[in-house]
């Protein structure tokens, strides 16, 4: 595959940047750099800036389409490439084989339907299938998510199957709320989670617009998409 000099440039400069924002963030929240990982969201980009970002020293990337995710995650895998795949986008049932076979976490969990089909198809995995519970911070249903109401319930039939592991809670600060009145509510339910389930940790939260937040809240990991690689182009 061909390397563009010029864009890898590009990656590094934008990449420095977020660290930059990332590490004060931390600073400014009394927390080490290291407590949050930086998830790029590489949605509608080549494998090519895959394959540079992973050359810079980013481990995690995140895809929402299986379509897309699918065929990238495979020819970065064949270019030799080994990063930790999140699928971070609203899951169908007939999709989750697919996203089982590349995925190392999915982060859109939100039913006992969908636990219970993908821990159908993780049982064939050689490690547990991680997943985080997706919160519906505002409690409307149309972006996905779960109320709290039904966390509980979701996330105990989560951790009876033996081919998946809760890793902890996702959220998106919704439309017309500020992100700290969004992320201060996803912390107390990440608290009450991790209370409940000592080792789902994680807490996925805040984009390129409202890290800073989310990290003030205990984000412990950010999915960075247009910061990083730059304005979508929907024709890309």
């Amino acid at each position: 595959m061909l390397i563009d000099p010029g864009r890898r440039a590009q990656l590094a400069a934008s990449l420095e940047q977020v660290r930059e924002r990332i590490s004060s963030a931390c600073a400014a929240a009394g927390r080490p750099p290291q407590s949050v990982t930086l998830t790029a969201v590489t949605k509608t980009y080549p494998a090519s800036d895959v394959l540079l970002l992973a050359g810079l020293g980013v481990t995690d990337v995140g895809e929402n389409k299986d379509q897309e995710a699918a065929a990238k995650a495979a020819e970065v895998r064949a270019a030799g490439a080994r990063l930790r795949w999140h699928f971070v986008g609203q899951l169908q049932r007939n999709k989750v084989r697919s996203v089982a076979g590349y995925a190392d976490v999915v982060e859109s969990v939100d039913s006992e339907r969908l636990v219970t089909a993908l821990a159908r198809v993780a049982a064939d995995r050689a490690v547990p299938l991680e997943v985080l519970i997706q919160i519906s911070v505002d409690g409307d249903p149309a972006r996905g998510g779960v109320v709290e109401d039904d966390l509980w319930r979701v996330s105990d039939a989560v951790t009876s199957s033996d081919s998946l592991r809760l890793g902890g809670v996702m959220a998106v600060a919704p439309r017309g709320w500020s992100p700290d009145r969004a992320f201060a509510q996803l912390a107390v339910l990440a608290g009450r989670m991790s209370e409940r389930y000592p080792g789902a940790t994680t807490i996925s939260a805040g984009m390129s617009g409202d890290l800073e937040a989310a990290v003030r809240h205990g984000a412990t990991h950010v999915r960075i998409g247009t910061s990083l690689l730059g304005m979508r182009n929907s024709l890309r």
